[in-house]
């Protein structure tokens, strides 16, 4: 007990992989009600002219919406996690640094908390107890 309180445990380990299951499920599911609060007010959002990169604003919203409930619902399971972090870390520096630029740290936070875990995500990828783990065993 003493080992891990001073050391902690490799990810490979359980221990690890019950850390990364904690993070995904909490972030991910936090992120999908971003999501759905976009997908019920699609059309609103679309009328609202929303475009942070010139896309467009229904294929903005189409793609946000991806990112935050779709890619976000395969972080929670731990499906294709490091491909499925990518459009969340470009959905969260996007609201970080271009749609929030102008605006204090304290507007700007959630987005860049965000960006941390799902770039943690990516590096880490989704430990054990994931749907990764049982499809690519190594």
């Amino acid at each position: 007990m003493k080992k891990f309180l001073l050391v902690g445990a490799p990810v490979k380990e359980g221990i690890g992989s019950a850390g990364l299951l904690i993070l995904r499920v909490a972030a991910g599911l936090l992120m999908m009600t971003h999501g759905w609060s976009k997908i019920q007010n699609f059309e609103g959002m679309v009328q609202s002219g929303f475009d942070p990169i010139g896309l467009g604003a229904g294929l903005s919203v189409v793609l946000l919406i991806g990112a935050e409930f779709v890619a976000a619902l395969f972080i929670v399971l731990g499906f294709l996690t490091r491909l499925s972090a990518i459009p969340l870390i470009v959905a969260m520096s996007v609201a970080a640094f271009v749609a929030h630029a102008a605006d204090p740290l304290q507007v700007k936070e959630l987005s860049l908390l965000y960006l941390t875990v799902f770039a943690a995500l990516f590096v880490t990828g989704a430990g054990k107890y994931s749907v990764d783990s049982l499809l690519f065993k190594k």
